[in-house]
């Protein structure tokens, strides 16, 4: 049984025919749930009463749910008074719900419903892309406001990326089983790695060993003072785990089991070229300053150039636009994701990052809220553990021990409560340096031999951590590469001789 008053009451007349639907499945649909109200369960989480082209079809999918919703059964009859009691709907046909019930195929509706919400809601995704590319060709011909073609195409991004967003959303429930499985491989993973880790590997194993490398779906704060090496040791870590991706392809391991990750590195501060610097400096065992100046001998060259060519195809990807919004840095994340398959994210840093709010600005509190809010978000919403650098306070340099504690980060109310791990870096050989006595005292030759014990040490001080406990990994920082090692085991060494 067609149902033919269905066309004349659905269709819109301001809306142009062409636009992708399809009206009999909407039909078949709403028909199975009156049936079988049960079949409500399998499709509300993905389809809304705007996914419909008919309004009158919309509509009633709406009341099916606000009286599924009372824990009552939608059928013609509860819905009939609902429906006709709408002056929007009153000229509707007074047995169309029946008919939507006897419609043709409604046996075989009862079976394809989920198959009939996904092609609705497809649909609906298709017909939002031909809006937005309308408004794009207007927005773009409109020649009344002032010409800003960048601000068109940004804007004209981010309505595209919007709606394949829509497309992405799915369940969160899970059942135990489930979230058993993805702990047991977990557990499987850090078995493999030798007992240490379980996430995306940071490059260093005393790091590696207290934090199990960077989770899925964590945000991990990276802060410290001026001159500390925190973009180094960020760089460091995105640098380890795009070539450990790199190399575990190579073996024919896959990316999902890989311990490694494309890196998507959201520089606001430094260039993509000065982090590559610093990157083909630690590779080739050259001083990134020496580079920059180019203080080197051809001999260096060839190092240079044979580490670059080593690592052309190194799965890191550099964006150092400067002053992204919040929602701007997400909607290139995704896009990442869905391009490039990234598997962790680097933002240096999040105090440079701009709130989407044009008041945020006039609440520094509040604007820091919504980014490390949104990075935390992002990293759930990607499944990808997002690395994001912070500055401190200057309280840290009015103490005499100079060691961060997590009430120095700024406006740290948010970003400690945000945050799954924080982490500090910490180099006392710094400080010591500025408290150089004069030369020949006693005092001297004091501050020298704790200059000797401290010389290219370094702390990343775990101050707060959700899946295990807190504490200091003390590294190695080579100033000339601006590269972090591991600290060798005394015991490990050969054994010396004269």
């Amino acid at each position: 049984m067609a149902i033919t008053p269905l066309r004349s009451v659905a269709n819109d007349s301001t809306t142009p025919p062409s636009l992708p639907q399809n009206l009999d499945t909407e039909a078949a649909l709403l028909g199975a749930l009156l049936i079988d109200n049960r079949l409500i369960e399998d499709v509300q989480s993905k389809l809304r009463p705007e996914h419909f082209f008919s309004p009158l079809n919309g509509r009633i999918y709406e009341l099916i749910l606000r009286v599924a919703d009372r824990n009552q059964i939608a059928t013609a009859v509860t819905l009939r008074p609902m429906l006709f009691g709408d002056p929007e709907f009153a000229d509707t046909p007074s047995d169309y719900l029946i008919q939507l019930i006897n419609v043709d195929g409604g046996a075989s509706a009862l079976i394809a419903a989920t198959d009939f919400a996904n092609q609705i809601y497809d649909l609906a995704l298709l017909r939002e892309l031909v809006r937005v590319g309308r408004e794009m060709v207007t927005s773009a011909t409109d020649l009344s406001e002032d010409i800003d073609p960048q601000a068109k195409v940004q804007e004209a991004e981010m309505a595209l990326y919007k709606v394949a967003e829509q497309g992405e959303v799915t369940g969160s429930v899970k059942d135990f089983k489930t979230s058993a499985m993805l702990a047991v491989d977990m557990a499987q993973r850090a078995i493999k790695s030798g007992g240490s880790l379980s996430g995306i590997t940071t490059g260093l194993e005393g790091l590696n060993a207290k934090i199990g490398g960077l989770h899925r779906s964590d945000l991990v704060i990276l802060a410290g003072r001026p001159a500390m090496g925190k973009t180094a040791l960020a760089t460091n870590i995105a640098f380890s785990a795009a070539q450990r991706l790199m190399k575990d392809k190579d073996f024919g391991t896959s990316a999902t089991e890989s311990a490694g990750a494309g890196v998507a590195f959201f520089s606001l501060e430094m260039s993509s070229d000065q982090l590559a610097t610093r990157i083909l400096a630690e590779q080739s065992g050259l001083s990134s300053e020496a580079l920059r100046m180019g203080k080197i001998s051809q001999n260096d060259f060839r190092h240079l150039a044979r580490a670059a060519a080593d690592l052309e195809n190194l799965p890191l990807y550099i964006d150092d636009t400067p002053g992204l919004t919040i929602a701007a840095l997400r909607t290139r994340a995704r896009r990442l994701k869905r391009q490039r398959g990234i598997g962790l994210i680097v933002v240096d840093y999040l105090q440079l990052l701009q709130g989407t709010s044009k008041s945020s600005g006039d609440n520094r509190v509040q604007e820091i809220s919504e980014i490390t809010r949104g990075l935390k978000t992002l990293a759930k919403e990607l499944n990808v553990p997002v690395l994001a650098l912070s500055q401190l306070s200057r309280a840290v340099e009015q103490r005499e021990d100079k060691r961060p504690l997590l009430s120095d980060l700024r406006e740290s109310g948010t970003i400690e409560q945000d945050a799954d791990i924080v982490m500090f870096v910490y180099r006392e050989e710094y400080y010591h340096a500025t408290k150089k006595p004069e030369d020949g005292t006693e005092k001297f030759q004091a501050w020298l031999d704790k200059a000797h014990k401290v010389e290219g040490r370094a702390e990343c001080i775990v101050a707060k951590q959700r899946h295990g406990s807190t504490g200091i990994v003390p590294m190695m920082f080579h100033k000339m590469t601006t590269k972090f090692s591991d600290i060798v085991d005394e015991g490990y060494l050969p054994d010396q001789y004269e």
